[in-house]
């Protein structure tokens, strides 16, 4: 790297005499982000130029030694040279001081009447970073004071170091310099940039005395140095900048380009941090309070695929630690390649939690990058496009499938440099499985540059996946802390070990007497097995049910001494008065009898501001204990010392391994518990079953475009020809043959190839009205374009599901000749969700009140839509229906019902009374009703 001399940087004169606020000379854009519009050329065996010099190479001097007829500055700047050579008791810098002086006496002697200002030289470090010491300062100020008050630990170490650094320069270029520059045939001097860059790069202290080389040469004479100096200050603009601020600014500016000039040479150092600046250090032992990563995280992040950009997918036991890793990686591709990312969570409320309260949004402020979230009704479609800042979009899978079809309509899906997608498992589990599939199928055809990173607790079919994503794979069991696994069978609790034939061993009995009342009432020892570590540590019930959640929290406060209501108690009380005013002044009956002894139930049947109210307790230790279901485990992060499982089931389905691990992963995370363990509560007529799961392998994981055809295979067609990402059938074929699906051929019908499942796919849209084209046999090998119809375009650009896209159109159409504006419950109507009608069975007393209680042109709507008043009439009086009446309708209508209520009274309490359904549900209704409304939105554009 070409050498650069010191840069000379004169003070603003006035007549006033007021000094300007003084600031070193920029960095070089070659050397930094901060500013790019000076670069230092570099020239095969010529001398070396200052990051000021002009950018066509002219000498602004031409053939003139002065800047009067007079003087010549730059001939007493050569006799001071050839002086300092003869008197080797002359430091060069003193050296350099007399020539400045020399030059305000003899050349701007009128203008020192009216300022007395000296100059100030500043050394500038290779890569743009300018070297700390007394020349940053006004000699009239304190030293550096106000330029360290607000710096990090690691830049005022670095500082230190650097001041230490320069004072052993100086000592040694007195007394081995001289010595040097005698015996040299020439009289050049070295500037000491490159030596501080390599103490900056390697973070160490250097003894420069000890090393002939480190003394004061240069490849130009002083002379030439000067000259360029002053060239380039007199082109420079002084900025009104603080000096505290722009020297934050720089440091950051230049370790963020050493991490990305390190991570694009893949060299092994890179840098303070895994290629980030030391800041993002900082930020995350203030955040999150991470002192030092575990082995395995630095081995991973070492890796040569990531190294390389290669997809990986990493597998690891729940709580080792997986999500930090992920989060560097992000900050690498946001700080380091510019480029915006895209992180996918299984669950809104984990998306939240990702966004706010583990921070990542004060990362984005610190750092200066975005976070967008895209769950629930938020998101935008396509996001902005922004030229400076890049963003980190935080989604639920529906939201990211939504916002990755935007990117690539607007042909912006290379902005993207990294997804990210946490509980990779997902792949394999239902619509929302097929969703995620259809997503990272697209990006891996449409981008080439944008890089996958999954990772999961519970992957077993790995090779598949690898398959599909192109990824390399990284394991280990690493757990930071020890986690034991029980089953009890009646009062016995047995170890699980695996090397035992049945897969357990006995460990011991239930130390604890019940009286045959409470034998009965807890017939489990539920109570047994919680007071051995409530309120000292916390613990977690995952129960079959919602109800099962209430009821068990009822039972074990019913029976707990006194002496837990002390626990914590005026924080219980404030807990409690918080869900009142969060109710507008109702609270659950439950939870106001279990909150006093520390012990609250979590399901779906509360709403977003109470589960935010009770993890935020249950973290805080106000609440020990939590009665949840299964939905809780692949949730929010709250863990336990204990955890009991109920029952092994999840409703009536059987408990499979992959739950089973995601549940008991919440026993003895890092941090918080020295030891974990997990009790699996097994009645003797499920005990073989116990068996099997205790000793099978995870599930594999499989495609679902087939089973889910309507969000799978046939809106990933749909979709592929409306965004023009393929648009012929050898197209199409290509495109499959990448997915999950592609992979594992070996789940379709034995008497169908994947190329003739396509086609029959095809086929079938055409006939929906959805595409137009022709997949005959006869041109099955013909390049006959498909292309996309209105009604098509409005069902992909809605994500409206194809199983509903034909009636929703109808009943648009149908609202075109006889929509009833007098009020709101006909378009309520319209906006409804298909998909929540099958988790709705009316109470018909509560219906035909509702009916009644509506004007005669709201009635009307109710015999529009296809709910005659005799039917509910009928329903209600328990008599027999003779005229078939749609159930879906039926249905629909009542949850309109609901949402027309709740327009009316905005309260969620007194609505879910109303209609006898639990808070969560009513909400779970209205944040869908928005969420099919923006739906409906794009279908009718």
């Amino acid at each position: 790297m070409a050498e650069r001399g010191p840069a000379v940087r004169r003070r603003s004169r006035s007549g006033s005499g007021r000094k300007r606020s003084h600031v070193p000379v920029r960095p070089s854009a070659a050397c930094s982000p901060v500013a790019r519009k000076r670069q230092s050329p570099v020239g095969g065996g010529l001398p070396a130029e200052s990051p000021c010099d002009n950018d066509s190479g002219e000498d602004m001097f031409g053939d003139y030694d002065s800047f009067c007829g007079n003087d010549s500055l730059l001939a007493q700047v050569d006799d001071i040279e050839h002086k300092y050579l003869q008197d080797g008791n002359v430091d060069v810098k003193a050296a350099g001081e007399i020539v400045l002086e020399s030059g305000q006496s003899g050349v701007h002697r009128e203008e020192q009447d009216h300022s007395g200002a000296s100059e100030n030289v500043v050394l500038k470090a290779e890569g743009g970073c300018p070297v700390p010491g007394r020349d940053l300062v006004d000699g009239n100020q304190e030293p550096a004071e106000s330029l360290s008050d607000d710096l990090p630990l690691t830049q005022l170490l670095y500082f230190e170091e650097m001041d230490e650094l320069s004072s052993a320069f100086r000592v040694s270029s007195v007394s081995e310099g001289r010595h040097e520059c005698v015996n040299s045939s020439s009289d050049k001097i070295r500037s000491p940039s490159s030596l501080c860059a390599d103490a900056e790069h390697r973070n160490r202290p250097t003894d420069f005395s000890s090393d002939p080389k480190c003394v004061l040469l240069k490849t130009g004479s002083l002379k030439d140095h000067l000259k360029s100096a002053m060239t380039g200050n007199a082109k420079a603009q002084t900025l009104q900048v603080s000096k505290t601020k722009q020297l934050k600014e720089a440091i950051l500016s230049e370790e963020i380009f050493v991490a990305r000039k390190a991570i694009e040479s893949s060299s092994v150092d890179i840098g303070p941090f895994y290629g980030l600046p030391s800041k993002v250090k900082d930020l995350f032992r203030q955040l999150r309070g991470i002192e030092t990563l575990y082995e395995w995280q630095h081995d991973c992040l070492m890796l040569e695929s990531l190294q390389q950009r290669r997809n990986l997918i990493y597998s690891l036991p729940t709580s080792g630690g997986k999500t930090l890793v992920a989060e560097i990686i992000i900050l690498q591709e946001l700080l380091c390649r510019q480029k915006d990312v895209l992180m996918i969570l299984p669950y809104v409320a984990i998306v939240q939690e990702k966004v706010w309260i583990q921070g990542l949004s004060s990362f984005g402020i610190e750092l200066g990058f975005l976070v967008e979230e895209y769950a629930g009704s938020k998101g935008r479609f396509p996001p902005i496009k922004r030229r400076i800042k890049k963003s980190l979009y935080i989604a639920t899978i529906e939201k990211g499938h939504a916002l990755v079809n935007s990117l690539i309509e607007t042909e912006r899906i290379n902005d993207l440099g990294l997804v990210v997608v946490d509980e990779l498992h997902m792949l394999g589990e239902g619509s929302r499985g097929a969703v995620l599939e259809i997503t990272l199928a697209k990006i891996l055809y449409t981008s080439k540059n944008t890089q996958i990173i999954g990772m999961s607790a519970t992957l077993n079919n790995v090779g598949d996946l690898q398959k599909f994503l192109q990824a390399e794979y990284y394991t280990n069991n690493f757990r930071p802390v020890e986690l034991k696994e029980y089953v009890k069978v009646r009062d016995t609790i047995y170890a699980i070990d695996s090397k035992t034939e049945n897969g357990f061993t006995f460990s011991r009995l239930l130390n604890f007497k019940y009286s045959s009342y409470l034998e009965k009432a807890d017939p489990d020892h539920i109570i047994a097995l919680v007071t051995e570590v409530i309120p000292k540590y916390s613990c977690l019930i995952f129960c079959p049910t919602k109800k099962n959640c209430e009821n068990v929290a009822s039972m074990v406060c019913k029976y707990l001494k006194k002496e837990f209501r002390a626990h914590m108690e005026k924080e219980k009380q404030d807990l409690i008065k918080n869900l009142k005013s969060i109710g507008n002044g109702s609270v659950c009956p439950v939870l106001k009898q279990t909150i006093p002894f520390g012990i609250a139930y979590h399901h779906s049947g509360l709403t977003n501001d109470e589960r935010k109210s009770i993890e935020e307790a249950y973290s805080s230790g106000v609440l020990c204990l939590l009665a949840c279901t299964a939905t809780l485990a692949a949730g929010v992060n709250l863990p336990a010392r204990r955890v009991i499982l109920r029952a092994p089931y999840v409703a009536n389905d059987f408990l499979k391994k992959n739950q089973y691990k995601q549940m008991i992963g919440r026993a003895g995370r890092a941090g918080i518990d020295s030891a974990g363990e997990s009790i699996l509560i097994v009645q003797e007529k499920d005990k073989h079953l116990v068996q099997d799961l205790v000793n099978n392998p995870l599930e594999n994981c499989y495609s679902n475009l087939l089973l889910e055809l309507t969000k799978g295979m046939q809106s990933l067609l749909l979709s592929l020809v409306g965004l023009k990402i393929a648009v012929t059938l050898e197209e199409v074929n290509d495109f499959m043959c990448g997915t999950l699906l592609g992979v594992q051929q070996q789940l379709l019908p034995k008497e169908k190839s994947l190329s003739e499942v396509i086609k029959d796919g095809l086929e079938d849209l055409i006939e929906k009205g959805l595409l137009k084209g022709r997949v005959s046999e006869k041109n099955h090998h013909s390049k006959c374009t498909l292309s996309i119809t209105p009604l098509g375009k409005a069902t992909y650009k809605g994500s409206i599901d194809l199983a509903y896209c034909n009636l929703l159109y109808r009943e648009l159409k149908k609202g075109l000749e006889g929509l009833v504006l007098e009020s709101n419950l006909h378009l309520l109507y319209l906006a409804t969700p298909y998909d929540m009608t099958f988790s709705c069975s009316p109470d018909w007393m509560i219906y035909l009140r509702q009916f009644n209680q509506l004007s005669a042109a709201e009635q009307k709507v109710a015999d529009i839509v296809g709910v005659p008043e005799s039917f509910i009439t009928k329903k209600a009086s328990g008599q027999a229906i003779r005229k078939n009446v749609d159930s879906a309708v039926v249905n629909r209508l009542y949850l309109t019902f609901v949402l027309y209520t709740l327009l009316k009274e905005t309260n969620i309490w007194s609505v879910s009374e109303k209609f006898n359904m639990s808070r969560g549900f009513v909400q779970n209704l209205l944040n869908s009703a928005a969420s099919f409304a923006s739906c409906l939105l794009h279908f009718c554009e």
